[in-house]
């Protein structure tokens, strides 16, 4: 292979989600000294020229390194995880993160069961010593602050009963306050009430008003998020992975590529590839083939592949 080939597969191997490991090794292993200066020289993307007139790392970018190759040690950690802890970590790194990541107390809350909720709930108290409405108390404020404890305390009912009836007149209910700027009666609904009669009274929002009860909350995308992962968790794990995998994606999205295909791999894998087929025009497998490297996306395409 030419020095331009090496230059372009390396590029391509630094690049994107995860790090082409084994690319890296070969092209690297053999290079002499000249050949690594010529890339450094050759690569602005990577290299800036030191006022020392040398060729130095970009800061950024050793950073987004180090991160690229830590994503297949984190998606292997996750994986191997019991499902609590699991969720527990993801739970207390959102509330670390800050606003931008609550989306994920969402995710724990509105996807998992009753009693999968419960089990995060109790090995947040072993593992951190407090328990998560405390810590979300603690780090959210205004009122996002009474959304989210009323969801991770939720223990919903699970069985197979609902009430049609109910669920129209919740509709109903749920339309009025909408319109009156009522979210207190919309929280007290989303977290109390079994997801499937939630399922139903999204269907029966629509039939009253044309729009979809997440359409209708344009203004709040927390609701917006909760009522996604209540009523169509498929779709809204698509909209997650379709920003995650883009090539301009930011880090924090990229790390959502890792999270959603861990925890959704043993569960609704099947329906979010269909999903995402139908959202973007494409394979989800072919997706991660393209955008990412190595080991890692070799992690990725296994788990995705659990959903055949």
């Amino acid at each position: 292979m030419a020095d331009s080939d090496d230059h372009g597969a390396l590029a391509k191997a630094f690049s994107g989600l995860g790090v082409d490991e084994k690319k890296i090794i070969t092209i690297l292993g053999k290079w002499h000294p000249e050949q690594r200066k010529t890339f450094r020289k050759g690569s602005r993307d990577f290299f800036v020229e030191d006022e020392r007139q040398f060729e130095r790392w970009n800061d950024r970018h050793v950073a987004q390194l180090r991160n690229e190759f830590l994503r297949i040690k984190e998606a292997i950690v996750l994986w191997t995880m019991h499902p609590w802890e699991r969720d527990a970590r993801l739970l207390k790194e959102s509330l670390n993160k800050g606003p931008g990541q609550y989306n994920i107390l969402i995710e724990v809350s509105c996807t998992r069961s009753a009693d999968e909720l419960l089990g995060a709930r109790k090995a947040y108290h072993s593992l951190f010593h407090r328990s998560i409405e405390e810590d979300v108390a603690f780090h959210v404020h205004g009122p996002d602050q009474k959304l989210l404890i009323a969801l991770v305390s939720s223990y919903r009912y699970e069985g197979p009963k609902v009430s049609e009836e109910a669920a129209k007149t919740e509709a109903k209910t749920i339309s009025s306050a909408i319109k009156e700027g009522d979210t207190e009666l919309l929280i007290r609904v989303i977290s109390t009430r079994s997801i499937l009669h939630l399922e139903h009274v999204y269907k029966h929002y629509r039939e009253l008003n044309g729009n979809y009860l997440d359409e209708d909350l344009k203004g709040d995308l927390l609701l917006k998020e909760t009522i996604q992962c209540l009523c169509t968790p498929a779709t809204y794990f698509t909209k997650i992975l379709g920003e995650s995998l883009k090539y301009d994606a930011d880090e924090l999205s990229k790390d959502s590529v890792t999270r959603v295909i861990v925890t959704r791999a043993d569960h609704d894998m099947k329906q979010i590839k269909e999903q995402y087929s139908e959202k973007y025009g494409g394979n989800l497998a072919n997706k991660i083939e393209e955008v990412a490297n190595g080991s890692y996306k070799d992690f990725l395409l296994t788990l995705v592949a659990r959903g055949d």
